[in-house]
């Protein structure tokens, strides 16, 4: 069974097939860093954990040109799935929502492992893989994020750009790996280790070489969106809500203003008591975004946030749905 590639009709497709499979959550690790920094070699010693503990794994690797370099690192038992010619974080979202729910349906695995490019943008990944389509399907484990310890230390030798990039990848994950440490001294480990925990100092930093890491360190990280609340020390956290009936348009725009500044992406399907279909949502650093469906769509609406009360938020929405049935 072939996915489904996205264009007229396709969403309604996708919602039928997968509400014609009873499945599981399926976990995610989404593998950062830039490039050349490790995140093959970590991934190729995941896949070997987990052949041998036997659990179903898929993997989707993105390269940003037209050939894929790093598919021979996977094995004829793993699903795979590359994602060629652009990032997943921008150009190529619609590749990556086919992809993904073609793997939730004919493999039905219990964890997806998604190397991303090392251009990729951690919010950015992680927005493009919860589509509200089967955001509920999905249990989200971490970002881990591995950093080349040498590209660190001269890193003010790239440009302004590429800096925040790094900053960002290291910023928002919930594992860091510094590789090389072979080619440092006790000196430059030290100062390598401060500076990126004065970047995430929630985070846990190891320091090693080819990626070698306690694979049990890595399952331990749990940073899975869910309908209740996350738990505050991490960074990135993801929240679904689904609404149980139409709301109050001007009562939603009230909500959006209130929304704290560390909510980065809104996206999802809400349908207002003034019409017969929902709309798409985007909430994308403060800036709304309604576009009227055709069809019925899952009510779900996909938070990402940084350090947020999801709680909160959750009493907010029971509100906000209480009024608009009054």
């Amino acid at each position: 069974m072939n996915p489904i590639p996205l264009g007229v009709g396709s969403t309604f497709l996708i919602i039928k097939r997968l509400k014609g499979i009873k499945m599981k959550k399926t976990e995610v690790y989404i593998l950062s860093g830039f490039l050349g920094s490790g995140k093959t070699t970590l991934l190729k010693q995941l896949l070997e954990d987990e052949r041998s503990v036997g659990r179903r794994v898929a993997v989707m690797m993105n390269e940003l040109g037209k050939v894929s370099i790093d598919s021979d690192a996977i094995t004829d038992d793993v699903a795979l799935k590359e994602l060629l010619g652009g990032c997943i974080c921008c150009s190529i979202q619609d590749k990556l929502e086919a992809q993904l729910q073609g793997l939730l349906i004919d493999e039905q695995p219990d964890v997806i492992y998604i190397e991303t490019t090392g251009a990729a943008h951690p919010v950015e990944v992680l927005d493009a893989i919860l589509s509200p389509l089967f955001a509920d399907k999905l249990m989200i484990k971490g970002i881990i994020t591995t950093v080349d310890g040498t590209r660190w230390k001269e890193r003010k030798t790239l440009s302004p750009q590429l800096q925040q990039l790094i900053l960002e990848q290291v910023k928002h994950a919930d594992f860091i790996i510094i590789n090389k440490m072979n080619e440092l001294t006790e000196m430059e480990q030290a100062r390598i280790t401060f500076e990126i925990q004065a970047i995430n100092p929630k985070t846990r930093c190891l320091l090693t070489n080819y990626s070698q890491v306690s694979i049990a360190q890595l399952r331990n990280l749990s940073i899975s969106f869910k309908k209740e609340s996350q738990q505050l020390d991490l960074n990135l956290t993801t929240f679904v809500h689904q609404f149980k009936k139409p709301i109050n348009h001007t009562r939603f725009e009230e909500f959006l203003k209130e929304l704290p500044d560390t909510i980065y992406r809104i996206k999802g399907y809400v349908k207002f008591d003034y019409s017969e279909q929902p709309f798409l949502f985007q909430f994308s650093y403060g800036m709304p975004l309604y576009m009227k469906e055709d069809m019925s769509m899952p009510l779900n609406l996909v938070f990402i946030g940084e350090n947020i009360d999801w709680n909160v938020i959750q009493e907010k929405l029971a509100i906000l749905e209480k009024i608009s049935l009054e």
